[in-house]
Parts: structure tokens; sequence; C-alpha cells
């Protein structure tokens, strides 16, 4: 790609993420989960050989206390979805997904694997294939789907600066959609026992900061405080694991938001003195967090039957960050890819920007651990094994609980 056309995406991106647009209704804050689906995109029909770079997943035993891992989320686990919509929001290209086992861009915002990939492999499943990637048949489903969507918030029309995306209540459909498909061709019985044996993972709220709170997208600051807006996000969430709940999911892991006032775009446009974090934003992430814990809690008594944890990235991230000597990182602040001070100011679009090594890097590009990050976190939700983040106990547990 020839320098002109570089400097004029530079523009452009960066143009989008320093001029927030308003939005016409305000109050979709409250009232704003259409439930309507972004059309003929929202349904199972595309063949994994339409993708650019399809993946060979490996075959799972069918002696698994776990059968299937189901993923809802944003780009912290998309692993391909955005590739087949219309939105700026996508990793398609190199140098993503340089450091995966294929060595090509498959749609996941990171240099390699993403945490539900480790967590797939603890559990024995094979990778996940997105929602949009799949062709719909139960043989593609079997061992689970993954429905994240970069740019998906709790909120409806969080991320929508970029383009589509798949929104949270948007993705909980698609899941009804999926076990009404199970039920279909499996039978009542076997598609409860297969959706209540099985693991879904929640990652999700991080944009409706990035690309909504932050931004003050429709003047949301001067309506709601903080406090106020983070049990919005948590109450909604709460609801939707209910909705889930009545479609016999029994298994949930619901993670916490990661520490993204340490991440470098942030490091960049609040110009941080020394690679230090940004406060008043973790601040926000951290009482995010603490009501998810709580609403956590609150599902378990309500919900006898169902194991629900939470896991806190937060504080994973911080002992990562903390301790990087320990943990082999030794660029703490500056992304891997980008461009700026901090690698923070453009996103990663080509490998001229990326560094020859990410494993020693925390940050991938401007919002996105790398892949050796992500391993750390998987293994912290599997088992605790380098922090204990996970409450009232880690999925291993949880997994090992069941099978008693």
């Amino acid at each position: 790609m020839n320098s002109p056309v570089i400097f004029a995406l530079f523009v452009f991106i960066s143009a989008l993420f320093l001029q927030p647009r308003a939005l016409q209704y305000p109050q979709e804050l409250i009232n704003g989960y259409q439930s309507d689906l972004i059309g003929d995109l929202t349904s199972p029909t595309m063949s994994p050989s339409q993708s650019r770079h399809p993946l060979t997943y490996p075959t799972a035993t069918s002696s698994l206390p776990v059968p299937a891992l189901f993923v809802i989320g944003d780009s912290s686990v998309d692993c391909g979805t955005n590739n087949f919509l219309g939105t700026l929001a996508r990793a398609d290209r190199l140098p993503y997904g340089r450091d995966f086992d294929t060595h090509q861009p498959t749609g996941r915002f990171c240099n390699g694997r993403i945490p539900v990939d480790y967590l797939a492999k603890r559990l024995g499943l094979p990778f996940v294939p997105s929602y949009l990637g799949q062709t719909g048949s139960v043989e593609d489903m079997i061992h689970g789907v993954n429905y994240a969507s970069a740019g998906a918030g709790i909120i409806f029309s969080s991320g929508s600066e970029l383009g589509q995306h798949i929104s949270f209540t948007q993705q909980i459909q698609q899941v009804t959609d999926t076990i009404q498909q199970f039920t279909l061709n499996m039978g009542e019985d076997a598609a409860t026992k297969l959706i209540s044996n099985s693991v879904f993972y929640i990652s999700i709220g991080t944009n409706d900061y990035i690309h909504y709170y932050l931004r003050n997208v429709s003047n949301v600051q001067s309506l709601y405080l903080p406090w106020s807006f983070n049990q919005f996000l948590a109450t909604t969430v709460k609801q939707e694991i209910k909705n889930l709940y009545t479609a016999n999911v029994r298994k949930v892991v619901v993670m916490g938001l990661p520490p993204i006032g340490c991440a470098p775009y942030y490091l960049w446009s609040y110009q941080s003195e020394n690679g230090e974090c940004v406060q008043m934003i973790n601040d926000m992430i951290l009482e995010l967090n603490f009501v998810l814990r709580y609403i956590v809690e609150e599902l378990s008594q309500e919900l006898i039957d169902a194991d629900i944890i939470f896991c806190d990235v937060f504080e994973a991230s911080m002992d990562i960050i903390k301790n990087n000597d320990r943990y082999g990182f030794n660029v703490t602040t500056d992304a891997c890819c980008g461009l700026g001070k901090y690698k923070g100011w453009i996103m990663c679009i080509s490998p001229e920007m990326a560094c020859s090594n990410a494993s020693n890097h925390l940050w991938w590009d401007q919002f996105h651990p790398t892949d050796a990050v992500n391993a750390i976190l998987a293994d912290n939700v599997w088992s605790g094994l380098h922090t204990e983040i996970c409450y009232p106990m880690n999925l291993q547990n949880m997994i090992a609980q069941k099978a008693r």
C-alpha cells in the first residue's frame, strides 16, 4: 500500500476516534436495545470456505464434562464475526493473526490467540467458530459458537460510529436461535442436556465506556454519574443472564472489564506522564466490576441450580502490569502495533507499524492485549494459576463440582 493511501486512512480513522458523533435520541440509553437484527447478516448462512483464511478445527472427544463453549462479547473475544460486517472494526488483515496457529489473520484482535482459544484447549474442545463464519448446521455448532462482535456493547448503539456490529442483546437472540435449532435437530432432551452442561463465556462492556460514556455520546455524562451508568449496565447483564437461564443455560463465566485507563490510546489521549494509567477511567471500571460481582452473587442466590462465576480481569491485568518482570514483559506502556506516543494515536492497520516481537509487550494495539497476556488471563480464569481472580470459584473447580 503506498504512502498517500496510508496517510488518508490515518486521517480518516483518526477523525472517527477523535470526533464523537452525537446521537439523535439520548433516551436510547434506556430503551435502545431494539430487537431487530442486522438483516441477513445475522443468519448463519455463510460457509467457512467464504472466509479468507478458514481454520481447521481439531476434533474433540464426546466424553468431556463440558460438551461445548459458547462465547458472547466484544473484540476481546471476537474470532471473526466482524469479517462479515460493514465496519471499520476489523482484524482480517496482517499483522493481526501473524502469531496465530495459522500465521494468518482470522478476525481476532490480537497477534495470536484470544483467551477463549486457550480455554477451549483446556476444556478439550476445538477452537470455537464464529456464528457468521459457519454453515449453521448442528455439526458446525455442536462444540460451541462464538457470537462476539468487535465494537459491541451492552448498550445497543455503543460502537455504532465504527459501522455494523452485533450488540449484546442481538447476540443473546442468536444464542436463542441456536438453541432452537439444536432442539429441532436433536430433540428437546438432548438439546437441554447439551446447553445445560456447556460453558457460556461473557466478555462485554468495554465499548460502553470507550465508544459511549467516555465520548459523552448524547450528553450521557450529564444524565448519568458513573455509579448510575454502571448500575444500568450491570442490571442489563443480569437480565440477559436470566434470559439465558430460561433457555436452560446453567454454567456462566462473567468477565469483568480490564484497566482500559492503562491502554495506549488513553495514555496518548490523556497525555500520560511516564506511562501512568488514567486513574479516573480505571476508577469507573473498578466500580463497574464491583457491581458486576455483586449481581453475580445475587444471581447465584436466585438461580440455585446454576453456576455463575465472576472473573476480575482488572485484578489480573494490574498484577501483570505491576509484576511485569516476573511475567517476562519489558514493554508495559507502548503497543506493539500503532503510531504516535505509546503507539496509541493511530490504530494498527499495516504490518510495517508492528514491532518485531510482541511476546514482551503487554499491549498489541491501542486497546487489546497480546497473545502472551491472553494466555495468562486464561490460566487465571481456568485455575487461578497466577492470580485468583474468579469468584466464588475458578472455571476448573466449577466443572469439577458438577462432575462429582
